[in-house]
């Protein structure tokens, strides 16, 4: 699964820290999720797709072999 995190971020001039402590986690998982490391929960997801005003299907994209 790729997603669109560090865009999102660097269109809103948001840290990944920021960005953690917005929806709770630590910067690691932000930085683990960016690299495509780590999947979120669905939970989180949403979190995430809320913080930047966008639905989960323009942050995180699945793929075809996923």
């Amino acid at each position: 699964m790729k997603n669109k995190i560090k865009v999102e971020r660097a269109e809103k001039d948001v840290t990944q820290q920021q960005l953690a402590d917005a929806v709770g986690v630590s910067r690691q998982t932000i930085v683990a999720i960016e690299k495509g490391k780590f999947l979120p929960s669905t939970p989180l997801a949403i979190k995430i797709a809320r913080f930047f005003d966008k639905p989960v299907e323009s942050i995180f994209i699945l793929e075809d072999e996923d």
